[in-house]
């Protein structure tokens, strides 16, 4: 959130100033902190108030996660499993042999997570600084976790809470709509309940959850386009998906 704020306002001050990025949660250190996307969130969504503004460097020290709270720890670890999802498939299997050493801040396999998430996220950035492709694909939960955040009210569930939730409903959707074998899908939530994170969705109505992803920024001539899964380790863009096949994968996610 620091980061979000501080990089928002060196992005509109005087047209752009320089600054630094420190973050001290692991979540920033292997995400919110690498891309330049500053952003705050407004009444009808999330990161709806933002810009692109490149910091000068990132430090991250993994020393800071000593004194962070075990809930905002395993956030932290959703946006590390995301990397895996969507690009690396060797990096998944290394997280299923090493989550309990995540979980248990064992000082290599944060540094392994950390380095390995900046890469992967870093690759795609340089890619496609501005989102107009390939960066969508590091949106994968995000849309389903955009609308529980919103929809649960902001604070009452961690970012990394919601698009755990969202990843195993973005991973029911690309199941139900042929991309993505059921085994592989399981995975996807298995992965996601040992690290410690939600794997259900807040008990909203269905309709509710709709009408929040309209907003998603992804979203073109009122559609919303998902993020998918090919494969573990491989993501697409899509839309155009039956209302039906969205609606069932929220259900499956829901208590």
């Amino acid at each position: 959130m620091v980061g979000d704020l501080a990089g928002f306002a060196a992005a509109v001050y005087q047209r752009g100033v320089p600054f630094l990025q420190v973050p001290t949660t692991l979540l920033a250190q292997v995400d919110s902190s690498v891309g330049g996307k500053t952003a705050i969130n407004h009444a009808r969504g999330k990161n709806m108030v933002g810009a692109f503004h490149q910091p000068l460097a990132v430090i991250a020290d993994v020393a800071s996660l000593d004194t962070l709270p075990e809930r905002e720890l395993r956030a932290g670890i959703a946006e590390v499993i995301k990397h895996g999802f969507i690009l690396d498939l060797a990096f998944v299997d290394w997280l299923e042999a090493n989550i309990e050493k995540l979980l248990a801040r064992e000082r290599a396999a944060l540094e392994h997570a950390v380095r390995r998430s900046c890469e992967l996220k870093a690759k795609v950035v340089a890619a496609d600084e501005r989102e107009s492709g390939l960066r969508a694909i590091l949106n994968f939960g995000h849309t389903f976790g955009h609308a529980i955040e919103a929809g649960a009210g902001y604070g009452e569930w961690l970012h990394g809470e919601a698009v755990a939730t969202g990843m195993v409903m973005a991973a029911e959707l690309s199941a139900r709509a042929g991309t993505l074998g059921r085994e592989d899908a399981g995975r996807v939530k298995r992965l996601v309940a040992r690290a410690g994170l939600p794997v259900q969705g807040p008990s909203l109505a269905i309709e509710r959850y709709l009408e929040l992803m309209q907003v998603d920024k992804k979203a073109v001539a009122g559609r919303v386009r998902f993020v998918l899964l090919d494969g573990i380790g491989r993501a697409r863009l899509c839309g155009d998906l039956d209302d039906r096949l969205i609606r069932e994968s929220i259900a499956a996610a829901l208590p």
